[in-house]
């Protein structure tokens, strides 16, 4: 299995991080892709990614009001040991029209940002999923990673008609919406992601890479197929997304 998007940066994993990398590996993770949400955690993410084993992701918090540009030179700057933009996107959550224009600009600069160094996007899109879609596509942007989706089947499908993929987390065990995208969407537009430490399996809980096995699990379940399909297709569309090779 391949884990395409945790935050191994936490203090919560980064202070036992040996310790998450060998259970991740003990239950058959081949690989994880830990992604920067700033400047500073970029710089924290490219300290531990070995590329053999931990690789990196840099993007920046859609909340975030720092500078984009420094997230986007610091990738120039690593580009052969980065494998993706994100996570990046757009956070509906919270905050009004003037901060959300913030968050369409920023987010537009990284897909433009991802083409000129063409790395797949890693997208966090809370509350906002379809504005997401409606600006990816519109920029016509090609290798995309929905990390934990949260919003319709329907959307989640316009999304996979173009070939994105939707990674699916622990919380899909207690999430009828994650579980009902799962069912709808193509197994080849899945990818497997712990999103650690958040996102397990239990609310309120410390979540860990090697928890990706629950997500293998449920997607097997949901579509009635073998944990062994599962894995091996989400690993394959993984390596081949990211340029990831064992």
């Amino acid at each position: 299995m391949i884990d395409v998007h945790c935050h191994l940066t936490e203090d919560v994993l980064l202070n036992m991080l040996e310790n998450v990398l060998r259970e991740a590996r003990d239950v058959g993770v081949r690989a994880l892709i830990t992604s920067g949400t700033s400047y500073l955690d970029g710089c924290k993410v490219l300290e531990i990614a070995d590329n053999s084993y931990v690789y990196a992701s840099l993007g920046l918090m859609p909340y975030y009001s720092e500078d984009p540009e420094q997230v986007t030179r610091l990738a120039v700057e690593n580009r052969e040991r980065v494998v993706a933009i994100g996570e990046v996107g757009l956070d509906y959550y919270l905050g009004g029209r003037e901060t959300r224009q913030r968050q369409q600009e920023v987010f537009r600069r990284f897909i433009e940002a991802s083409k000129e160094l063409d790395l797949p996007l890693v997208i966090h899109s809370r509350s906002a999923g379809r504005y997401a879609l409606d600006i990816l596509i519109g920029m016509g942007a090609e290798r995309v990673v929905m990390h934990a989706f949260d919003g319709s089947a329907s959307e989640a499908e316009r999304g996979a008609a173009r070939g994105y993929y939707f990674s699916i987390p622990p919380s899909v065990a207690r999430s009828e919406q994650k579980q009902k995208m799962v069912r709808r969407l193509k197994l080849e537009n899945l990818l497997l992601e712990s999103d650690a430490p958040a996102l397990g399996p239990e609310r309120g809980v410390v979540n860990y890479p090697k928890n990706i096995v629950v997500s293998a699990e449920y997607v097997a379940r949901l579509k009635n197929l073998s944990v062994e399909r599962v894995v091996e297709t989400t690993t394959q569309s993984a390596m081949e997304l990211f340029q990831i090779h064992f």
